[in-house]
């Protein structure tokens, strides 16, 4: 049985190697553990920065992702941003994002603060992009710009 759940400190290590392996397996990536570390511990250290949810089966955490708010003064409410999505790849396919992604919208649609959820995925992720459309996200409205700093 697959239970969602909101992820613990104890489970900060799983989730540190879910970022660094979904970095690599997605964009070729390779993150700094010291750095990622201090990033997933600071989620727990400041609820206000977001909340890790997890997904477990038989007692194995098997995906995780990440809830961060945005303020929203079009909806006066929070719209809650989805990030660092990582499903174990023997689970990938079998339902697990649906699961969790589900889990957020009945959380979204009875708490009347909460607006909606979105993410971003990377443009050539299309496996990924097949699942969000197929759960009801559309992609139509905005394109995602970014500037980040260089380390």
């Amino acid at each position: 049985m697959l239970t969602i759940r909101l992820a613990q400190l104890e489970d900060a290590e799983t989730i540190i190697n879910f970022q660094i392996a979904m970095a690599w397996q997605t964009e070729k990536f390779e993150l700094d553990r010291p750095t990622v570390t201090a990033g997933v511990l600071e989620v727990f250290d400041d609820t206000a920065k977001g909340a890790y949810y997890v997904a477990e089966q038989r007692q194995e955490v098997i995906a995780c992702l990440l809830v961060t708010p945005e303020w929203s003064d079009w909806r006066n409410g929070t719209v809650l941003w989805l990030q660092s999505v990582f499903v174990k790849e023997a689970y990938r396919g079998k339902g697990v994002f649906r699961k969790m992604y589900e889990y957020l919208q009945h959380m979204v649609n009875n708490e009347p603060t909460l607006m909606g959820l979105r993410l971003y995925v990377e443009k050539t992720n299309l496996p990924a992009q097949k699942v969000y459309k197929a759960l009801g996200m559309n992609g139509d409205h905005y394109h995602f710009f970014e500037w980040m700093k260089s380390f």
